[in-house]
């Protein structure tokens, strides 16, 4: 737990343990690259009882191996089991609790009372960790929820910085909060839109993210026809696109000094359902900042370079949610189109030879000679134009590389490693 311990020497701040940064894994190679690129834990979903039903999600053997995989770096696995359970989705809880104890899962994220219940009686080894979606906002709840055996609360997106001191100072229990991600247009995540527009249950892993679409407001009468013809707008006409219920998504990247500073025990990147590109984008430049302000607390500043590197990788305009105040209309998308990635993962580095600077890069989008790529790793980063590329195994001159997840051979201006990536600008 990041509670405060002692005064540090200074007598200026506390000493503060460092917070968990906890990653998405939609899949196998997800988990994989989310603890290769800095996250000290990561939270999956199996093939039941999950709010990302649409994900790759994970089998029991891949869950063993992804188990093995984050144990052997230092790194723990939870479970998401988060949906909000009917009378037909009780069978089966014990047995698939038991069965992730087995593997080694070291908690599971749960919002139902049914789903606790079943996972303290048929799995006490494992820890259970209160969803977001119990939308919890008080101190009083999150020591309710600690009374019934819950080891950490995921606060809902709802609460502000000044609650988060209130509640670490109330209650001795594991906090948990979003710091990077979509948000939700209805109160952490309780929503029934995509019930009604797309006939697919939110709560029960079916989301179809009906606030993303663009809708429009129309006055009784509004003749199409005729607005097509002298311009006359609709009510909610603003900019080119008729977004009117699509957030804008979190960071906290700028004031994540504030997000330690507050106790947080693990800070939360959202996206299971996202590239493994964003995956380690996100991860690599969180893990850096939460690394430089432990290095120097007294000194800390935020490195333009950190909030340039998470916006490659962002779909959308960020914010910061609700951590200090209700969000006005500048945190939602009113408008205006996505916020446009710019850049496309092109390639993931295999091997590299530092005789001869020639990497071995396995091709994930189209790039050619003449594009301009960033490598990026744990440890690298640098920017290069590609020069020359060959085919891997008959070294064939080649003027781009087309097809994804075949192999080339490039020509590269520093060292990279294996697990290195390549993002082509656009």
């Amino acid at each position: 737990m990041s509670t405060i311990i002692t005064p540090n020497q200074t007598g200026l701040k506390p000493v503060i343990a460092k917070p968990e940064l906890l990653a998405p894994a939609g899949n196998l190679e997800k988990l994989q690259f989310a603890i290769r690129y800095g996250a000290d834990a990561v939270y999956i979903g199996g093939q039941v009882y999950s709010l990302r039903a649409n994900a790759d999600n994970f089998s029991y053997d891949e869950m063993r191996e992804g188990v093995k995989f984050a144990h052997a770096h230092g790194a723990k696995v939870f479970v998401a089991t988060n949906i909000i359970a009917h009378n037909e989705d009780l069978g089966g809880m014990a047995e698939y609790y038991q069965e992730l104890q087995n593997i080694g899962i070291d908690a599971v994220i749960v919002a139902d009372p049914a789903l606790i219940q079943a996972c303290k009686k048929a799995a006490p080894k494992i820890e259970v960790h209160l969803s977001t979606q119990a939308s919890t906002t008080n101190w009083r709840s999150v020591q309710f929820w600690k009374d019934e055996g819950i080891s950490r609360v995921v606060l809902a997106r709802e609460v502000s910085m000044k609650e988060i001191y209130d509640i670490k100072s109330h209650v001795d229990v594991e906090i948990e909060a979003f710091i990077h991600g979509a948000m939700c247009i209805a109160y952490s995540g309780r929503c029934v839109l995509s019930n009604h527009m797309a006939m697919r249950d939110s709560n029960r892993g079916g989301c179809a993210q009906s606030c993303r679409w663009k809708y429009d407001l129309f006055e009784d009468g509004f003749n199409f026809e005729e607005a097509e013809k002298n311009g006359a707008k609709t009510l909610f006409a603003e900019g080119d696109e008729q977004y009117t219920m699509s957030p804008k998504d979190l960071s906290m990247l700028p004031y994540i000094a504030d997000m330690i500073d507050a106790g947080v025990d693990s800070l939360k990147v959202e996206g299971r359902m996202k590239s493994i590109h964003y995956v380690a984008t996100v991860s690599r430049a969180y893990r850096m900042a939460i690394d430089s302000y432990f290095e120097n607390p007294k000194n800390f500043k935020i490195k333009q370079e950190w909030i340039d590197e998470v916006y490659k990788a962002a779909p959308r305009t960020l914010s910061t949610g609700f951590f200090y105040g209700s969000p006005s209309t500048q945190e939602q998308i009113f408008g205006e189109p996505d916020h446009p990635i710019p850049y496309d993962f092109a390639g993931l580095v295999m091997d590299y030879d530092p005789a001869t600077s020639i990497a071995t890069v396995q091709v994930r989008n189209h790039f050619k000679v003449g594009s301009k790529v960033e490598f990026f790793g744990p440890d690298t980063f640098f920017a290069q134009q590609v020069e020359q590329i060959w085919h891997h195994v008959t070294d064939e001159t080649l003027d781009a590389a087309r097809h994804p997840m075949s192999l080339v051979k490039m020509k590269v201006n520093q060292p990279v490693k294996p697990y290195d990536m390549m993002r082509k600008e656009l």
